[in-house]
């Protein structure tokens, strides 16, 4: 390898973090060419994990190292969410922190490459997508290793898990991560629900952040929020509650 080439791998080396994967199209941008990405594959200086996605040789990464590189390099917004954004950020404590599966979030038009999907990261990976939020709002980013990724904020990690109850997700856990969550700005409250395309998915975090007793909750402006007409049944078989229009669980209504 010339000189030349030996300075361009030096400045990829030292400018990426370790512990994320390398798009190929994006290294391409940056200077990179496909034959160049196969000698240095060749030389063993970067390992493939399928088509279009480079790691160093022998370098260890994670799911977030491969979200690292959907955010950054393709501009996606899929990002860690609901109880797994939650767990991250240390909110659901009670919960089982050593979980098999992850629980990510992205957008209705954002396509997960299929190295992503097809990588055993060692975990469960499950990604939703949809737009009842808009993308960039109610996100924090993270450290991890030596990178940073986005990942969602305590409010809008509440919303996605009511988005997936009660099917995927039971309504008495979410209320008792909602219990928990008793320092949320109202203002950032305000604005996830006044963007949310989701009628149950608003009705349900008022309802649970009401029966929390939550001192920020009565700092929402209920009046700039559409939450939709006529009632909602959340279950079968469960509780009406007339002030927000919604079915509940038994268990739910019942807990204090």
């Amino acid at each position: 390898m010339n000189t030349e080439k030996e300075s361009k791998l030096n400045r990829l080396l030292n400018r990426q973090p370790t512990g994320v994967v390398l798009t190929s199209s994006w290294l391409v941008t940056q200077g990179y060419s496909l034959d160049l990405q196969k000698q240095y594959r060749k030389s063993r200086w970067f390992d493939s994990i399928g088509t279009g996605a480079l790691v160093r040789h022998n370098d260890q990464v994670d799911y977030l190292g491969g979200i690292y590189a959907l955010q950054s390099q393709l501009g996606l917004s899929v990002h860690p969410a609901g109880k797994t954004a939650l767990s991250m950020q240390g909110k659901a404590h009670y919960l089982e922190l050593s979980t098999k599966k992850v629980q990510l979030f992205g957008g209705r038009e954002d396509s997960l490459p299929l190295w992503f999907k097809k990588r055993d990261w060692g975990v469960h990976v499950d990604c939703q997508q949809t737009s009842f939020l808009p993308p960039d709002l109610g996100l924090l980013t993270l450290d991890h290793k030596s990178f940073k990724v986005n990942i969602s904020a305590p409010a809008r990690a509440v919303m996605e898990c009511l988005y997936l109850a009660p099917k995927s997700q039971p309504l008495l856990e979410v209320f008792e991560l909602m219990e928990s969550l008793n320092n949320l700005r109202p203002a950032t409250v305000q604005k996830l629900l006044e963007s949310c395309t989701s009628v149950k998915v608003k009705r349900l975090f008022l309802y649970l952040a009401d029966k929390a007793g939550h001192e920020w909750f009565n700092y929402i402006d209920l009046n700039k929020i559409d939450l939709g007409s006529g009632k909602r049944s959340i279950v079968s078989e469960g509780v009406y509650v007339s002030k927000y229009q919604i079915t509940v669980p038994k268990e739910l209504e019942a807990a204090v």
